[in-house]
């Protein structure tokens, strides 16, 4: 829920702090004293475009802030929590947003940078904002379908998220199937290259890093003179002459000598130093053994140097055409047998893609079908839910019709499914288009609601819908924006008692012109506009239940009188009645369930 918001050179608004509660919140004001900029802040704050226009003359920035609970949210809670934004200790975190005049716009999330898109993210889950142009949203088909997937829930939800599945993987064999065809004699070319590589590369058949070995057993194999005399003279140094010339003893010999006189001396210290050299004398056996296994491995071979270069050339042959060494070599041949086992054109790979598309366009019908027949199920509930609601607001005879109809393929449709012996076309939502009808009055034919609605009248279609989706509705923040405009005398009231009661499960914020919507509200916000030194300043204010009868009298006669006051201390009498009336209600039916 939205906690506060402050607004700072937004619009006519120079600086206000909107102090929110749970419930129903309305905010009023004179035309052009700013009410507007309170949903514009809100549509910044939810990440909405900056327009440079709606700073303030006369100053450089416009700041609005927002503090939101979240507690619950899973959605947001991951939000916060991936951005890195500090949380007070009361569970709140405030957003930011700043327009310059010079078009820049920066946003923060708990005191850190983010992305304009995070905020948009965090309110998507938080928030939702219904005016004008969200009335002509809901004339489109894609909303209007989403209206009944929304009051259906799971019964729509679960088979639809199957059915997407199994689409993707209908759309991927349909996509390399046309490839496949289209494209076969182009594949069939690259086929034959990868497959003249493969043959090439198995008939050397290299092993990992064998270039690399190669290359030093053929240095050894070319220097094996140089090596012999080097490993000879180093044995001679470590072990001695071979014919036992003790001229040439060997750094074994003299290890051994000072080893004797050091174990017969008298002096314990030099005693001591006898296993240090009895660990040096085994430490030069062992290398004297290796040497001499080294001297007796160096072979002159001619034969056998010729036959490691011609493997050599071999892995070079294969270096020059397909990668920089010999592991790279494995991993091209590793990456064409992958490649070839897609580029397959024969008729059998052919027709098994063909079959393995058909077995999921008869699953995918299922499931669209299944879809179907829960949205079926879920319009006539709607339909009778909404039309309970538009009754109370005084469109008594007004009924409303939700039909669903799968949508027929057209000629040529790639996207095409065959249900029930009919050609569909399967989107990504499903086959269904849906319409919301309405009813005007009774013998009235149903008629597409932008049809058969005034303005007034598609205010009130909205808010009925809103009402009845409440449950299913995850966001616990509605705000409304003028939806009452073209609405008066009893269907006024109706629409502030059904926000009313829809903000006992949401908070609801309602920028409203009409005194009988206001009189409903829990909090009344006004937005209070100002004159000094010929600029014009707006700011907002909490009333209390005085002051609140002086604005419903301004807006109810235009002039804080003592008729119009008496008419707005009975409209609040008569809301807080209703108020008080519905809630026992609401109690007994909890209870009951």
């Amino acid at each position: 829920m939205l906690a506060e918001m402050r607004i700072q050179g937004l619009g006519v608004i120079e600086d206000a702090l909107l102090e929110l509660h749970a419930g129903f919140t309305v905010v009023t004001g004179e035309t052009g004293a700013g009410k507007t900029m309170v949903v514009t802040g809100l549509h910044l704050l939810s990440g909405g475009r900056a327009e440079v226009s709606k700073v303030r003359t006369g100053m450089l920035k416009a700041f609005v802030e927002g503090r939101f609970t979240y507690a619950g949210v899973e959605g947001a809670e991951r939000i916060v929590v991936d951005s890195g934004a500090d949380v007070d200790e009361d569970g709140s975190v405030i957003a930011l947003r700043a327009v310059a005049v010079d078009g820049r716009s920066r946003a923060h999330l708990g005191g850190r940078s983010v992305p304009v898109g995070v905020l948009a993210e965090l309110s998507e889950q938080l928030i939702a904002v219904h005016g004008q142009n969200d009335q002509l949203r809901l004339l489109r088909p894609a909303e209007q379908r989403a209206v009944i997937d929304r009051f259906a829930g799971d019964s729509v939800a679960k088979p639809l998220r199957t059915y997407q599945e199994i689409r993707s993987e209908w759309l991927a064999v349909i996509a390399e199937l046309t490839e496949r065809s289209t494209r076969s004699r182009e594949m069939a070319q690259q086929a034959d290259l990868l497959k003249h590589g493969l043959t090439e590369i198995d008939a050397v058949a290299p092993q990992p890093g064998e270039d690399v070995e190669l290359t030093d057993r053929i240095k050894r194999l070319a220097a094996v003179d140089e090596l012999r005399a080097t490993a000879t003279e180093a044995h001679v140094a470590v072990s001695g002459s071979p014919d036992g010339d003790p001229d040439a003893p060997g750094a074994m010999g003299l290890v051994s000598e000072a080893l004797r006189r050091l174990s017969t001396a008298e002096d314990a210290a030099l005693r001591e130093l006898a296993p240090r050299l009895e660990e040096a004398s085994v430490l030069l056996t062992d290398v004297g053994a290796e040497l001499g296994n080294y001297v007796e491995t160096l072979d002159a071979d001619p034969a056998l140097l010729e036959k490691v270069l011609a493997r050599q050339s071999d892995l070079k042959r294969l270096t020059r055409k397909y990668a920089a060494d010999v592991d790279g070599v494995l991993a091209w041949a590793d990456d064409a047998r992958r490649r070839l086992e897609t580029m397959d054109t024969s008729e059998e790979a052919l027709a098994e893609l063909a079959l393995r598309r058909d077995q999921l366009a008869i699953q995918l019908a299922a499931h669209a079908s299944e879809v179907s027949a829960a949205r079926v199920d879920a319009a006539a509930a709607l339909a009778a839910e909404i039309t309970s609601e538009l009754s109370g607001l005084a469109m008594g005879q007004a009924a409303i019709e939700v039909t669903v109809e799968q949508r027929p393929a057209e000629h040529g449709d790639t996207h095409a499914l065959t249900i029930d012996g009919r050609a569909v076309h399967a989107g990504p939502d499903g086959v269904d288009d849906v319409e919301l009808l309405l009813r005007a009055h009774d013998g009235a034919p149903p008629l597409p609601v932008h049809k058969a609605a005034s303005g007034g009248e598609l205010s009130r279609v909205m808010l009925a819908i809103e009402v009845v989706l409440a449950h299913a509705d995850t966001v616990q923040t509605l705000v409304f924006d003028e939806v009452d405009a073209g609405v008066g005398g009893r269907a006024a009231v109706e629409i502030g008692r059904r926000l009313a009661r829809l903000a006992r499960t949401h908070q609801v914020l309602v920028v409203t012109h009409l005194p009988q919507v206001a009189a409903f509200a829990d909090q009344h916000l006004v937005v209070d506009k100002g004159h000094t030194g010929g600029v014009t300043r707006s700011g907002v204010k909490n009333l209390s239940q005085t002051e609140r009868v002086s604005e419903l009298a301004r807006m109810l006669a235009g002039m804080d009188n003592e008729t119009g006051r008496a008419h707005a201390e009975e409209l609040l009498a008569t809301a807080e009645k209703d108020k008080t009336e519905f809630e026992p209600k609401k109690k007994r039916a909890a209870k009951k369930k």
